[in-house]
């Protein structure tokens, strides 16, 4: 049975929510930067907590002139820019859900992520302005005036569309009253099925990402966080934005990481803190440049690994987390000494258990499945948009969500990543399910049966590679039918879940009840 937070229950965000946070912080950091925005091309801006909220106000009321109402959801499809964080908050003023989608994404996949959560309009950039307004057919579609600072090329941005600088003309709109059960926005996370599901979250979910982030993190007013990861997943949402919100620290937002330019962003903004991903500090390294002075106190990432405190100076807290747990369940403390290479420990504000395959716990220096326990609308995920199933078989018996991750339990009490559902890959930091790729290689003629697994790169982690079976006693092309692939994948798929290699083979290696044998293909894969 899983704890659920329903409306009369009393917790920390009671009669609170996002945008009371937002006017706390306007009211007692009126003039302290909150958004500093380091575009790659254009000017620098800075808003203070009180422009930022007057601003997102603004917004909020352009929203509610273009028909958005409390409980609609609205496509927000960008690349990071402050556009991207004025329409998240903005949303949430309303009452309405931003429904942030990845900016690789395809026309496939931006059809089904619209349909599915049933949005009301959309917001993009010139850049994939025809790819929404032909994927998705919003209501309304707003289009920013640049690609995150570049000005758009001629002919990008469709007629029959809205600016999103007008938005900013309307007078501030009045705070509602606060609600921290009403939905506050959606992510599409891969699982092992074959599509996607809509992570909701709830207004008392943001608040407590923001407010357990900056606890584990050890963030404070005086903070300034670079963020560099995408806006439109967990990581710069509640790790980096939500957290400065709460501390009332500084977050300074680039288009995306820039080895070139970390350096230079960092020391001209006195940059404190930000989180890292191994292809992001592997990149600053291959530079083989002497680190400069800089004011870095903290770095996050998924382990602690001892090089990169050395190599940068700096002090780096291991953590680990998904979208439905909202923050980190599992999170080494820098003023305790951790052992290398591992997540941390578990966080006193989550139940944690590492069980067997047969239920049983594990014991030190032995891998089981992770699973955590917390309260459903409060400290994990409201639910899967429009997905009850998939809600409830999220959850063991015992109202434990199931990660499908495996952890090993160090003799230090540290807990080290074992491993993953093997249907999952992580591909730079982006997760995907073998299977989506798989259901879109299987709709290819000539193609009888398919398996995708990872294969290990220097730079992304893991790379898809599948395996194509075609019709037995067939006459195949193979390099027709390799190309079919490619270019089905390419048309259907965001570009980091495209397979880098398609092998035709004319059998596949099977296992008991004649299921496909991934471990063999694996090693394959890797040979």
């Amino acid at each position: 049975m899983r704890h659920q937070l329903r409306p009369g229950d009393l917790h920390p965000f009671t009669n609170f929510d996002i945008p009371h946070l937002l006017q706390r912080q306007a009211e007692v950091r009126g003039d302290h930067p909150f958004l500093v925005w380091e575009p790659f091309e254009g000017d620098r801006r800075v808003w203070s907590y009180a422009e930022f909220v007057d601003a997102t106000r603004r917004v909020a009321a352009g929203l509610v002139a273009r028909g958005v109402k409390l409980g609609d959801r609205v496509l927000v499809h960008l690349d990071n820019c402050p556009e991207s964080i004025f329409s998240w908050f903005a949303c949430s003023i309303v009452g309405a859900s931003a429904v942030t989608t990845n900016a690789r994404s395809v026309a496939d996949e931006l059809a089904y992520y619209a349909d599915n959560a049933e949005v009301v309009g959309a917001i993009t950039q010139p850049r994939f302005a025809e790819l929404v307004q032909a994927s998705t057919d919003p209501g309304f579609l707003i289009v920013t005036e640049t690609d995150n600072g570049v000005p758009p090329g001629a002919g990008t941005t469709p007629s029959a569309t809205d600016s999103f600088e007008r938005l900013f003309e309307s007078q501030p709109m009045d705070l509602r009253a606060p609600d921290p059960h009403l939905n506050f926005s959606v992510q599409f996370t891969s699982g092992t099925t074959s599509r996607p599901k809509g992570v909701v979250w709830n207004h008392a979910n943001a608040l407590w990402g923001a407010r357990m982030c900056a606890r584990n993190e050890h963030l404070n007013a005086d903070d300034v966080h670079l963020t560099h990861l995408p806006l439109f997943h967990t990581n710069a949402q509640a790790y980096s934005v939500l957290s400065s919100l709460w501390a009332g620290a500084t977050v300074v937002a680039q288009p995306r990481f820039s080895v070139s330019r970390f350096w230079d962003v960092s020391l001209r903004n006195r940059c404190t803190w930000t989180s890292i991903v191994p292809f992001c500090a592997k990149a600053l390294m291959a530079r083989n440049e002497p680190v400069p002075d800089h004011q870095y106190r903290l770095w996050g990432g998924g382990a602690q690994l001892p090089m990169w405190d050395d190599y940068f100076g700096v002090k780096t807290i291991s953590w680990w987390g998904m979208t439905e747990t909202i923050t980190q369940p599992i999170v080494s403390d820098p003023t305790i000494r951790s052992t290398p290479i591992s997540m941390g420990r578990p966080s006193p504000a989550y139940e944690i258990s590492v069980r067997h395959d047969d239920g049983t716990p594990v014991g030190p220096n032995e891998t089981g499945g992770l699973f955590v326990r917390g309260i459903t609308g409060l400290s994990l995920f409201k639910e899967y948009l429009n997905n009850p199933e998939a809600t409830e078989s999220s959850f063991d018996d015992n109202g434990f969500l199931i990660t499908g991750d495996r952890v090993k339990l160090l003799p230090s009490g540290d807990l080290q990543f074992g491993d993953r559902d093997k249907d999952m890959l992580k591909v730079g930091g982006e997760n995907v399910a073998a299977s989506e790729i798989e259901r879109v290689v299987s709709s290819v003629a000539g193609v009888a049966e398919c398996a995708v697994v990872a294969k290990r790169d220097p730079m992304l982690d893991e790379v898809p590679v599948v395996f194509v079976l075609p019709p037995a006693n067939s006459t195949v092309d193979i390099q027709q039918l390799s190309a079919d692939v490619l270019a089905k994948c390419q048309a259907a798929l965001a570009d980091f879940k495209v397979p880098r290699e398609i092998r035709v083979v004319d059998e596949l290696p099977r296992s008991t009840l004649d299921k496909i044998a991934k471990a063999k293909l694996r090693e394959l894969a890797n040979e």
